[in-house]
């Protein structure tokens, strides 16, 4: 499992499994092979979900970004 945290106040998000970061790594292309952080756009999580992203981590991104239009976080292992 992994924790997914936002990026500028470290406040905790949600959790997601190591298949499920696999995939959102693949879809979002990270800038490089350690990158441990991702900013979305509402417009991405729209993508994402047209994709079959799971929705339980689409419904922890949606909540997480509130009433923004972009989101920042990390991962770490859980």
């Amino acid at each position: 499992m992994v924790t997914l945290k936002e990026k500028n106040s470290n406040r905790w998000i949600g959790t997601m499994s190591f298949a499920q970061l696999k995939f959102f790594n693949e879809e979002l292309k990270e800038d490089h092979g350690n990158d441990q952080d991702y900013r979305i756009s509402r417009a991405t999580l729209v993508a994402l979900k047209q994709r079959d992203i799971a929705p339980e981590i689409t419904a922890i991104l949606e909540k997480a970004m509130g009433n923004d239009n972009v989101l920042e976080f990390y991962w770490i292992k859980s």
